[in-house]
């Protein structure tokens, strides 16, 4: 007898990759979203070459919103670390976009989707979940979500994806068509190929480290820039080096802002943050959706307000280049919100000031905040 001693933990491996094919063959189908160029006035021409502005439309993915991509490495990462196995619930704590976008790959591998969200979210993203299968669990207050979703991963004996953890660790930063990688590939024919800024807002904040790490590790000169929104910590989190803070109000913006500094949010990678109020956030939403001819969501007009900002400074000093931003999902989601004029003024946000930030801007190229 050697003591030789042998212990094995065999899975069923020809399902994980019959699931891994499912979820590269429906990244196949719907290629890549497309990069839109924004018409300036004829002011965007005075530096010598030009200023170029440009959405990366991430609405134009099967479940409508840049959360696709998320959902998609969250998911895979999850199937290749054998967290996720035949027949494995798997539980979210979020009742937005990334939800929807989770319930989506949830039924494409066929394995049982519950959304961990507060009572009194709007019937409309419920209906977008179960409409992919996946299931609704409430809770009464914000603070319970983690706690429940933890529970629910014994009870169930599930799978917790945890999104606001697993962000920043899930998606290849190196390439492998991640959203920097797509956004540079799409602009190297343009006149600046290589922006000046990415703008870019945080809610997990693993979009914005992947772009960070990706202009490092490509050694591009690009600066990144976040935008954050009213009652989000992550702003005055980065201004004081202080993770630690906390917000006891939830950020009216959908999918950008949060009341706590997430694991997934890298600050070292962030060259500006820019807090953009909520009515320039709502009101941006309407001008770009009025020059665009189609309705982006709240989110879109942070991004877009912050953009604005770092192209009059361009113009100010007469520097040249392209500015790469967000289209993060559409407007069509926020009929009851950002596009009903009686949830404006129940949220005593008054748009007029900033919409005349943006037409002025748009009129003269300056901005008179």
């Amino acid at each position: 007898m050697t003591g030789t001693r042998i212990v094995e933990h065999l899975t069923d491996r020809a399902w994980t990759a019959d699931a891994v094919r499912r979820i590269d063959a429906d990244a196949r189908r719907s290629a890549d979203t497309h990069l839109l160029k924004v018409d300036l006035p004829e002011w965007s021409r005075a530096p010598a070459g030009g200023i170029d502005l440009y959405l990366k439309d991430e609405s134009t993915h099967p479940t409508g919103s840049l959360k696709h991509r998320l959902a998609r490495s969250l998911f895979l990462y999850a199937l290749c670390n054998g967290w996720i196995r035949q027949g494995t619930t798997v539980i979210e704590a979020s009742s937005g976009s990334t939800a929807v976008s989770e319930a989506y790959f949830a039924k494409l591998i066929g394995v049982p989707f519950v959304a961990v969200m507060v009572e009194g979210t709007s019937p409309r993203k419920t209906q977008l979940i179960e409409a992919e299968g996946g299931m609704c669990h409430f809770v009464g207050s914000p603070s319970e979500i983690y706690s429940v979703a933890q529970r629910l991963e014994t009870e169930l004996n599930g799978h917790f994806i945890d999104q606001f953890t697993m962000a920043e660790r899930a998606t290849d930063w190196r390439g492998n068509n991640n959203i920097a990688e797509s956004v540079f590939e799409q602009m190297s024919g343009e006149p600046h190929p290589v922006p000046e800024w990415i703008v870019v807002g945080a809610g997990t904040g693993g979009t914005s480290a992947t772009f960070g790490r990706y202009l490092r590790y490509q050694r591009h000169d690009t600066r990144l820039a976040v935008v954050d929104v009213e009652n989000s910590v992550f702003l005055p989190a980065y201004e004081a080096g202080d993770g630690s803070l906390t917000s006891a109000t939830a950020s009216r913006i959908e999918g950008i802002g949060r009341p706590r500094v997430e694991p997934s949010f890298v600050s070292q990678v962030i060259d500006r943050m820019v807090g953009v109020p909520d009515s320039a956030s709502v009101a941006a939403a309407r001008f770009l959706s009025a020059r665009l001819g189609r309705r982006v969501g709240g989110s879109t007009g942070t991004n877009f307000w912050g953009a604005c900002t770092l192209i009059t400074e361009m113009v100010a000093t007469g520097r040249a280049g392209s500015v790469v931003t967000l289209l993060c999902d559409s407007g069509d989601r926020y009929d009851h919100t950002y596009f009903n004029d009686d949830w404006v003024a129940a949220e005593r946000l008054d748009l007029e000031p900033p919409t005349a930030v943006l037409t002025d801007f748009f009129e003269t190229g300056t901005w008179r905040d």
